[in-house]
């Protein structure tokens, strides 16, 4: 990628303003197809790169030929030229994504009766609908202060190892107490996680989250609200371990804290490499090993440049 067309994906990943509605459909469609997305028009204007606009004007933009030999149309679906057989991928994880959201709910739930649980979000593909049969149940969790880690290792052994002895692979790799709700990257990657976000329980703590957050409408202006409703048996449910909770908030609670997040610290930074985005405190558990985020910017940098002849920015 030449000097210009990595200035412009800079820019459009950390501070998004595309010259027209038509580029910021392309920046939109790029970004799904690193995850093999195709987009119904009202997807893409859910998730319109830094422009805000209504169903009418995205509509009328994706039937002009402005868009040129960039963007096919399948059905309801729109995908960048050559990506048509994704198509068939998204219906096939669309069934996969539907056979594993009982689980995801009834899982979700039983994490947030856990003692100090305050929020569980589902996000990654199942949160879009797009997740493989073979694919894990990613999980967002906030958490009372100074329990993250009790509540990480409770909920792994009560929840995540149950769930595995039935074949149900639960990943909650992101762990945010309720004095960190601010403390995200602002990216574009970021801003995608939380409005995809699926709050199965907490909404009260979801909502706080959304208002601490309000920096995510200068990367996606038109996904506001919660993105899809949850089946009639998603209530919010009440802890079932009051008197566990009470115990653990004593001195000696107190004490297993700090024990188990020295602990876990220690484990983790032995296994993070260098460029990890691994990220540990009293207040956050990022176990992201795979340097996702970075290698979702490198490719979509790369997806941009294909676009020479589009003024982006």
């Amino acid at each position: 990628m030449d000097e210009e067309s990595s200035g412009r994906a800079f820019r459009i990943w950390h501070d998004p303003a595309p010259r027209t509605i038509e580029a910021a459909i392309l920046c939109t469609l790029a970004y799904a197809d690193l995850f093999d997305y195709p987009m119904t028009s009202a997807e893409i204007r859910r998730h319109l790169v830094g422009w805000k606009a209504d169903p009418h004007d995205v509509q009328s933009a994706l039937d002009h030929d402005t868009l040129g030999h960039h963007v096919v149309r399948s059905g309801e679906y729109y995908t960048l030229s050559g990506r048509e057989p994704l198509v068939e991928i998204r219906l096939e994880r669309a069934r996969a994504a539907a056979a594993a959201w009982p689980w995801a709910i009834r899982y979700g739930q039983a994490i947030a009766r856990l003692p100090f649980i305050h929020l569980v979000a589902v996000t990654g593909a199942l949160a879009v609908d797009n997740a493989g049969p073979a694919d894990n149940i990613d999980c967002f969790i906030v958490t009372a202060p100074d329990r993250l880690w009790l509540s990480r290792a409770v909920t792994i052994q009560f929840v995540v190892k149950p769930a595995l002895r039935r074949g149900i692979t639960l990943c909650p790799n992101y762990l945010l107490s309720e004095l960190a709700l601010a403390d995200f990257d602002h990216d574009l990657f970021t801003a995608h996680e939380i409005v995809q976000m699926v709050p199965i329980a907490g909404q009260e703590t979801y909502r706080r989250l959304c208002s601490l957050n309000t920096w995510v409408s200068r990367y996606l202006p038109n996904a506001f609200g919660q993105p899809r409703p949850l089946p009639r048996q998603a209530r919010e449910p009440n802890a079932i371990f009051p008197l566990a909770e009470r115990i653990l908030r004593t001195p000696i609670g107190g004490w297993a804290e700090r024990w188990e997040m020295k602990r876990k610290i220690d484990r983790f930074t032995r296994r993070a490499h260098r460029n990890s985005e691994v990220l540990m405190s009293a207040d956050r558990c990022k176990a992201h090993f795979e340097r996702h985020a970075r290698l979702v910017r490198e490719a979509f940098f790369s997806r941009l440049a294909s676009f020479d002849d589009v003024q982006l920015t």
